[in-house]
């Protein structure tokens, strides 16, 4: 009889491991387990390059990119701020968000140039994540000191200097506090950013910037703001793909460009926040 008790207690601790090696190895399959997880913090200073690039799976639901915010919140915990446009990619990046962090620091920066709908967007994206901690920061120059000081239509006569005002030395402040920020950037979003990866070593802002969306494509963003019934600026159902400040957005009717319709009739392609260089 102890025998008997002796071999069964044995067969349990034998099936106990089969268990516990087979759920480790589920976490690593799907990017869960010790290796995601134990990459060290990334800063500008040590940044080599993507640890995740070639490693993640993107053929889950979401092509990576709740593994990697996932990683990202583990990581800087209240150092890292996601600075959001509330476009379409950033419906998804908040919905994904909120399910890691539902208190996570959102910055958006208000240039005082927004649409209406903008504004009216943010208010139901309050409602439905009432954790969130959703930031307005607006530019050190209301738009009459600016105008006194270099001109009443600065984004015409100087687009690039009116965004380094209006956006990216604000986020510049937002970032001093910061170790990382989080972009909804996508590679197929346009030739500028074909090469972005999930971790970049951002030398605009000497920081890490965390682009958890880089594979997904444009449908995909849409199927899943529609499959998760989630808000969106009503713009968009008005032919604008990509929505910025008014004076510098137009809508767009025979492109399937989704950064068309921005400084339109301008070689300005982007506001300056994801390139090096300041204007």
């Amino acid at each position: 009889m102890t025998f008997v008790i002796k071999v069964v207690k044995v067969l349990n601790i034998i099936i106990l491991t089969i268990l516990i090696c087979f759920v480790d190895l589920g976490g690593l399959i799907r990017g869960e387990g010790a290796p995601l997880m134990s990459i060290e913090r990334i800063i500008y200073d040590n940044f080599q390059n993507d640890p995740f690039i070639n490693e993640l799976d993107i053929n889950d639901e979401t092509k990576g990119a709740y593994e990697i915010l996932k990683w990202a919140y583990q990581t800087y915990e209240n150092d890292i701020v996601y600075s959001c446009s509330f476009g379409a990619e950033s419906m998804v990046l908040i919905d994904l968000i909120s399910q890691i962090k539902p208190d996570a620091q959102i910055v958006f920066l208000d240039t005082d140039l927004h649409f209406q709908e903008t504004y009216d967007l943010i208010d139901r994206v309050k409602d439905k994540y009432p954790q969130l901690r959703i930031k307005m920061k607006k530019p050190e120059l209301t738009l009459e000191e600016q105008g006194e000081k270099y001109n009443p239509a600065l984004w015409k006569n100087d687009p690039n200097q009116c965004c380094y005002i209006r956006k990216i030395k604000p986020l510049e402040d937002v970032l001093s506090g910061a170790v990382a920020w989080i972009s909804g950037l996508r590679r197929a979003q346009s030739p500028t950013r074909a090469h972005t990866n999930f971790i970049n070593k951002d030398e605009r802002f000497k920081s890490i910037k965390v682009c958890p969306l880089i594979y997904w494509t444009e449908e995909e963003v849409w199927s899943y703001i529609r499959d998760k019934d989630l808000p969106y600026n009503e713009l968009h159902d008005q032919n604008y793909p990509s929505i910025g400040c008014i004076p510098c957005t137009s809508p767009v009717f025979d492109s399937n460009d989704s950064r068309a319709g921005r400084w339109s009739n301008s070689s300005k392609t982007e506001c300056g926040l994801h390139v090096a260089d300041k204007p």
